[in-house]
């Protein structure tokens, strides 16, 4: 299947990166390669750009689709976590821009097989690197009806998860529960039906959820953004997709850290605690798609850019 997948919010976060000719930067989720096709186009012959994605799918898909750019782009099958050993192992200390679009990509989501979509009867899975442990299936047949229900509600944000954790546990006692299918049917026979005739899908925020389990999504956040800042060169930025409030708020609330980290009481007249601003935050309230793309895109609909900038430290 070719990997299609539309760059959401692809000029302003091109815009956010504040592209210099001869900068070096790094695209931490190559996915599609979109974003790294616009920044490649706005690099002199001396700039380069790291691209890093765990998915070996858009590692094949970023090599063929970036070939002419082959002497300043170098693809990294890696998470995003170890961006640091990856820019080390290439013998890079510093970055002029870090972006990430976060979440799953389209391609991942319309490959049955991939087992991400509640909208394709397929193998349970959702794993984005192929080479991780735990799948889907393992948290759905193993975990206990409490770490379901927690998973659920935490991740999903989902107000049926005790009843759909309930319904899981029952059904797997007569078999195991092995396909996004019968997964769909356990979920639309716990959500009551009035609950099903409004909003989105039944399975749509127990999918996320299981989704986010599955690849620590979340978990990983709020050092990866520190890791990012740290790497970058005063005046570099860091830019940020995301595309739900759990996402939006981890990258919010380290930015604001990072921004204003001084721990001392109100009541001191200076600071005595030492810890200096590390960023400048670039948008103050997040960027959202326009109609016009949200219409083109409807999978943009959810998506907030945010930019930060590295002080001089």
């Amino acid at each position: 299947m070719e990997f299609k997948h539309i760059s959401v919010l692809l000029h302003e976060s091109i815009e956010g990166l504040n592209i210099k000719p001869q900068g070096i930067y790094v695209d931490c989720t190559l996915g599609g390669a979109g974003h790294s096709l616009e920044i490649l186009r706005k690099l002199g012959p001396e700039g380069r750009l790291i691209g890093i994605d765990q998915d070996p799918a858009a590692i094949k898909n970023a090599a063929e689709r970036l070939q002419s750019f082959a002497g300043q782009f170098r693809a990294v099958k890696r998470n995003f976590y170890q961006l640091k050993h990856v820019l080390e192992e290439l013998g890079i200390q510093r970055v002029d821009g870090v972006l990430f679009d976060l979440g799953v990509s389209s391609y991942q989501l319309d490959t049955p097989d991939r087992g991400f979509s509640y909208m394709h009867d397929a193998e349970l899975d959702m794993r984005m690197s192929p080479d991780s442990a735990v799948s889907a299936k393992d948290l759905v047949n193993k975990l206990s009806e409490r770490e379901l229900t927690d998973i659920i509600r935490k991740y999903g944000e989902e107000k049926w998860a005790k009843r759909i954790a309930a319904f899981i546990v029952k059904e797997r006692a007569k078999q195991p529960i092995t396909t996004t299918g019968k997964l769909v049917e356990v979920i639309k026979a716990a959500v009551p039906a009035a609950a099903r005739r409004d909003g989105p899908h039944p399975a749509k925020r127990t999918f996320q959820a299981l989704r986010i389990a599955v690849n620590h999504e979340l978990d990983i956040l709020n050092q990866t953004m520190k890791d990012a800042v740290d790497v970058l060169n005063p005046g570099g930025r860091v830019v940020v997709i995301t595309f739900h409030s759990l996402e939006d708020r981890i990258i919010k609330e380290t930015f604001k850290e990072l921004a204003n980290p001084c721990t001392c009481p109100p009541t001191f007249p200076v600071c005595a605690c030492g810890k200096k601003p590390q960023i400048k935050i670039i948008t103050n309230k997040p960027i959202e798609p326009s109609p016009a793309e949200v219409a083109s895109n409807p999978r943009a609909r959810s998506a907030k850019l945010r930019v930060a900038e590295k002080l001089n430290v």
